[in-house]
């Protein structure tokens, strides 16, 4: 089922939930110190949907990972502001960042296999943003929550599945799961990273619909990083091109789309295959 989208316009006209102004990030774990991401700006309102593009090493899953509160803050050097709720997540402690993960902003991982727990039964993990942050729920009602979401998601015959280990699902329905998880807390925010990498195409568009479904329904705004364009002009209402660390272009997708400003957007664009029929 499509889900109708918003125009940029549209998404632009509601609140602002998450600012981050003039990102630095650098590692200092070798001799010399390496910059990662450097002025980097997003904002994000509420029911927008912003896509991050670039090359490999590019910077969109760092920024992402410091929006989400992941990276060591042992290994790296950081400066600059990530507002959310009236905080600056680059300066929340642990135990601030660990009220908000997994509640108010969660994460989709590029490889579920790798994210999921894999001694651990598909319900549980499912559950566990609701038993860390809902403490009020019954037992019960957690299973009647991932139930439910896991139904929302299109997984079929959720009660076998929350019975079952990752290994026993195929990759399309570990990415359903990490959706299900990632949203069962309904969040403000979801940040997708490369969530359709290694999914055949009809799997993809699944996942596409899902991200719209959780977009529309919830009213979750969305990061979604990913090296397919198609997909980007497909699913977003705002994109950023990355290289190098730095922001080299961004605004309204079908802008960016229709006239690239940069040469090397346009050139990621023309690296989109095309069919001649």
């Amino acid at each position: 089922m499509a889900y109708e989208k918003l125009t940029a316009e549209q998404a632009r006209q509601g609140e602002v939930i998450l600012e981050v102004r003039d990102l630095h990030i650098e590692f200092h774990d070798h001799d010399v110190p390496e910059v990662a991401v450097d002025d980097f700006d997003l904002t994000l309102h509420k029911h927008e949907i912003v896509g991050l593009v670039g090359e490999s090493g590019s910077g969109k899953s760092m920024s992402a990972l410091a929006i989400a509160g992941l990276l060591s803050r042992h290994a790296i050097n950081s400066s600059g502001e990530i507002l959310f709720a009236g905080k600056n997540l680059l300066k929340c402690d642990r135990a601030c960042l660990r009220q908000l993960q997994g509640d108010e902003i969660s994460m989709v991982f590029q490889e579920p296999m790798t994210s999921l727990n894999p001694l651990q039964r598909i319900g549980r993990q499912v559950e566990e943003p609701l038993r860390i942050h809902h403490k009020e729920l019954s037992a019960q009602e957690c299973y009647e929550h991932a139930i439910r979401n896991m139904t929302a998601v299109g997984l079929p015959e959720p009660e076998k599945v929350y019975q079952m280990y990752p290994h026993e699902l195929s990759g399309g329905m570990r990415q359903r799961v990490m959706i299900a998880a990632a949203t069962i807390s309904r969040p403000q925010i979801l940040i997708a990273d490369e969530p359709t990498t290694a999914l055949d195409v009809t799997i993809q568009a699944k996942i596409i619909d899902l991200l719209q479904k959780v977009n529309v329904k919830l009213g979750t705004s969305i990061i979604f990083i990913s090296h397919d364009l198609s997909l980007v002009r497909q699913l977003c209402h705002h994109v950023i091109v990355m290289q190098k660390g730095r922001i080299v272009e961004s605004g309204p997708c079908e802008d960016v789309f229709l006239n690239p400003r940069e040469n090397y957007t346009r050139a990621l664009i023309d690296a989109i295959p095309k069919v001649d029929l």
